[in-house]
């Protein structure tokens, strides 16, 4: 299957976008509060329950990724190297398989252990074969990468690479040859005159244009003579965000031409300091523009709402996002959107610190969100940190499954406190009568392994309908994990393709409607989980041999309906063509 090329005309077709004008509830569900009492009461399934559908085998050596992630390793606990890094997906050279990138660290000092081997392309040859393609594309870099994200910048049918660096980050142009041309970009430098510590980032089409922009989220002013490395419990720890003075965030406006202007002041970004790690772009309220939710380390949220206007409002506290369900600020580090509970409505999971249950901010639909993790099951997950996540429902029970990638941040955790270990498995919640149950342990190859995983993406690399995994590991070698879970329903994939909108679609709505009339939300999204993207081919799983209707709500309001899609295929929709095109059949197990 070779995914097909369109011929995509930017166009700006402005809208009204509203602004939050209510002032949040105080009040929080009785339930919620109650959980809380007991965080470690959850509903964990007995190890090796043969009720348990998901299943995942460790295919990594099969695969050829040779992939080894290197921190820097300057002996001196520079924050930057605790937070490296994400890793992305993407399908560079259009062929119909999702390929992989994997951002690295590079040596920052002189007397730094060990080399690195650089960021990495892996092209998917399919049968669970990649090849390492780094230096036939140009797609290296030497710079310290902390996350990137994909999507088509310019407009001319295949995906770039936009890579975040502690320094100046880079554009990998996608030549449509299998080649990429390096384009630093110049973000400038923190207030303090600090070269700039990016992490998270995700392309979005802020202003309407048809054009994809980009946001990046800064960590840190990071200063080496201050707070370099710290005393806990007087062993030698890496510092923490808050040894540190908060950068502002960076909105770059592509300007049609092949370059991009620092819109972060006028657009209202760089009012608001925060130590920004994960980011996702996608429409919360399904307004027809595109905000953004900035995950912060030790600090509140952000969740920025597009006006329509050029201008984003800042308003994580009125939605409540910025905050836990305690009212706690949480140490959050990725997140991923999905419509949980099959409400109409798309929620947010994040990650989080020790001794943090990650969250789940259910939206309302009217402006606000609850957290409602604790009662959701994710309370199993508080004792260790947690990193990379992805949101999927990967039994096709049409019910969102969760990933989380984990592990400390300090090597040394286990001299300060024996019941906390640097490595340890990664978690797998399977949901189920609206909780999410804990089945990591009757998963081999996720609940025995002990690793410290940053960055997780969540996509379908053997192209057989089902959504697989790989792991980033901190100073490791990646994990990649074969979906083989026992199905319960079908599956199609779906791509859609802007004209009007953006080319990759960036903020659009889609729902389903299945055959006993029910309805589901997916959305199109930029910068998932922890500093990485994924996910641009639409997973839509349904109980039937179809999916009867789809209408799809593109960014700036457009919408249109394309009908009877057969499940077990790929199929992409063109803004304003009224079929679907059959890109082909998934491969059979």
């Amino acid at each position: 299957m070779s995914v097909f090329s369109v011929e995509c005309m930017a166009n700006s077709n402005g809208s009204h976008a509203g602004s939050l004008s209510r002032v949040r509830p105080f009040l929080l569900p009785l339930v919620a509060l109650l959980a809380l009492a007991s965080p470690a009461a959850t509903w964990a399934e007995t190890p090796g329950a043969g009720s348990v559908s998901l299943r995942f085998q460790d295919v990594t050596e099969a695969t050829g990724i040779d992939f080894v992630h290197y921190s820097g390793r300057s002996g001196h606990r520079f924050i930057y190297e605790t937070i490296s890094t994400g890793l992305v997906t993407l399908d560079y050279d259009n062929d119909g398989w999702v390929d992989v990138y994997c951002p690295n660290g590079c040596p920052m000092v002189a007397d730094a252990r060990g080399a690195s081997m650089g960021n990495r392309l892996y092209r998917n040859l399919g049968g669970w074969r990649f090849a390492d393609v780094t230096d036939a594309a140009g797609a290296g870099d030497d710079g310290f990468a902390l996350g990137a994200t994909a999507g088509d910048f310019d407009n001319d049918g295949d995906q770039d690479l936009l890579i975040a660096n502690y320094g100046p980050s880079v554009l990998l142009e996608n030549n449509g040859d299998g080649t990429f041309d390096r384009r630093p970009l110049d973000t400038g430098r923190a207030p303090n005159g600090a070269r700039r510590m990016s992490t998270g980032v995700a392309m979005l089409d802020y202003d309407g244009d048809g054009m994809l922009d980009f946001y990046l989220a800064n960590y840190i002013q990071f200063d080496p003579n201050r707070g370099g490395q710290r005393l806990v419990f007087g062993v030698p720890a890496a510092p923490g965000p808050k040894d540190y003075v908060p950068d502002h965030d960076l909105l770059l406006r592509n300007d049609g031409q092949g370059g991009v202007l620092d819109v972060s002041r006028s657009c209202g970004i760089a009012d608001y300091f925060g130590a920004g790690m994960g980011v996702v772009a996608f429409d919360f309220d399904d307004d027809g523009d595109v905000d953004v939710f900035v995950c912060n380390d030790s600090a509140p949220n952000f969740l920025f709402e597009n006006e329509g206007d050029g201008r984003f409002a800042e308003i994580a506290l009125l939605a409540g996002v910025a905050y836990d369900v305690t009212g706690a600020q949480q140490a959050t580090m990725g997140a991923d959107v999905g419509d949980w509970d099959n409400d109409g409505w798309l929620d947010l999971v994040t990650t989080n610190f020790s001794q943090e249950t990650p969250t789940l901010y259910e939206y309302s639909g009217d402006g606000f969100f609850d957290d409602i993790g604790p009662v959701a099951g994710l309370g199993d997950a508080h004792p260790r940190v947690t990193w990379g996540v992805v949101l999927a429902d990967f039994d096709h029970d049409s019910q969102l499954d969760v990933y989380l990638g984990a592990g400390h941040l300090f090597d040394i955790v286990a001299e300060l406190n024996t019941a906390d270990q640097f490595a340890v498995p990664n978690y797998v919640f399977h949901q189920r009568n609206g909780r999410w149950v804990d089945v990591s342990q009757s998963i081999p190859a996720v609940g025995t392994v002990h690793q410290v995983t940053r960055g997780v993406c969540g996509e379908d690399f053997d192209r057989d309908g089902d959504i697989d995994l790989i792991c980033l590991n901190f100073d490791g070698p990646v994990q990649v994990l074969e979906n083989v879970s026992t199905v319960r329903g079908q599956s199609i994939e779906l791509l859609l393709v802007g004209r009007k909108a953006n080319r990759d679609a960036v903020g659009a709505h889609i729902i389903t409607t299945d055959e006993a009339g029910g309805s589901r939300r997916f959305t199109v999204v930029s910068g998932r989980g922890y500093q990485s993207d994924f996910g641009r081919y639409l997973h839509i799983t349904t109980p039937s041999a179809s999916v009867p209707e789809v209408t799809i709500r593109w960014p700036k309001g457009n919408q249109q309906r394309v009908s009877n899609l057969s499940a077990g295929r790929v199929w992409a929709v063109i803004e304003g063509e009224p079929e679907a095109i059959d890109l082909g059949r998934f491969q059979a197990d």
